[in-house]
């Protein structure tokens, strides 16, 4: 089958496109003829080895196609059903072999395109705004990288909730994608300390929580947007990792919750079909509104990295197999 995949650890030139052994589906595992894979941030952790992975390796954790084949064991799902899935890993690939706790069917009305690119960041948004720190009407969230893919998600699901979004963004133009998404107030944080703004916005009393998927360059700063006792929720690190925190830095702030979940946290079996179902019904009711950026051949999984890593992309970015 071809592939993309890495021998090695490094930038986006270890990546490969090219021939890879296809696999065969072990005792609960569902073989999908892949038609869509998702690219996200942590495709380029594996890539880099900041996540370490056994190599060679097919890169990409989430994924939408038809089945093929059923390992044994296997009752939910029969050939020729359409699925989708995250968190396992080798979907930059024309098939994959995926656990079926990882496995969810789509529902008609909804493309395998669509499908790829809503599972991981639909289903990160949905724990964030609903499980990690169940928004309400009465709170106030502030949401970085507000137009990338998840940040958008974030941002719509909060309003679903009822909550006041305080949302980032890099540019003019992704400011008024968060806007479109359903951001109460957009901040440049190139142009404007996004500390003092968020103050002036509260009142001075800070937001109840923080939701950084951006890691190095917002960290620090987001913790004093936050009011006693408030939460910040630390996803992931696209600007680079986070170095070391006093735990006395926390109650200095003002006994301040930190937590870094993932995915894999809140990934049951119960939760996985909670979260997608959700995700589905929200976009087949259109109440959640799927922003696809852009869409690359497999064989530009390579360009694909180079856009999502240079901050160049709005959206979702899919690859189409």
């Amino acid at each position: 089958m071809k592939a993309v995949f890495i021998n090695q650890i490094g930038g986006v030139e270890a990546l490969q496109y090219g021939d890879f052994e296809k696999p065969s589906p072990a005792t609960g595992q569902v073989l999908v003829k892949l038609a869509a894979s998702g690219v996200n941030y942590i495709d380029t952790y594996h890539r880099g080895g900041l996540y370490k992975i056994p190599l060679p390796a097919v890169l990409g954790t989430e994924g939408a196609g038809v089945v093929e084949a059923l390992g044994e064991g296997v009752t939910e799902f029969k050939r020729g059903d359409r699925v989708a899935y995250a968190m396992s890993r080798g979907s930059y690939a024309e098939y994959a072999a995926v656990p079926v706790n990882n496995l969810v069917h789509v529902p008609e009305g909804v493309e395998l395109l669509t499908a790829a690119a809503a599972m991981l960041q639909g289903m990160t948004a949905h724990y964030l705004t609903h499980t990690t720190f169940p928004l309400a009407q009465s709170h106030t969230a502030l949401v970085h990288a507000a137009a990338g893919g998840t940040g958008r998600l974030v941002v719509q699901m909060a309003k679903l909730r009822g909550a006041r979004v305080i949302a980032t963004t890099g540019s003019a133009a992704k400011a008024e994608v968060a806007r479109k998404a359903g951001a109460d107030e957009v901040i440049l944080y190139n142009d404007v300390d996004f500390v003092g703004e968020v103050k002036r916005l509260t009142g001075g009393k800070g937001v109840d929580v923080v939701y950084d998927g951006v890691g190095q360059a917002t960290f620090l700063k987001s913790l004093d947007c936050l009011r006693p006792r408030g939460m910040m929720v630390f996803f992931g690190q696209s600007s680079g990792p986070v170095a070391p925190i006093d735990p006395l830095v926390l109650m200095s702030k003002g006994a301040l919750f930190l937590t870094r979940p993932s995915l894999a946290n809140y990934g049951s079996r119960e939760e996985v079909l909670r979260q997608s179902g959700d995700v589905f019904r929200w976009i087949l009711e259109k109440k959640l509104d799927l922003l696809i950026g852009r869409v690359y051949p497999l064989s530009d999984a390579a360009q694909a990295h180079r856009d999502l890593e240079g901050r160049k992309t709005t959206g979702k970015l899919v690859l189409e197999i």
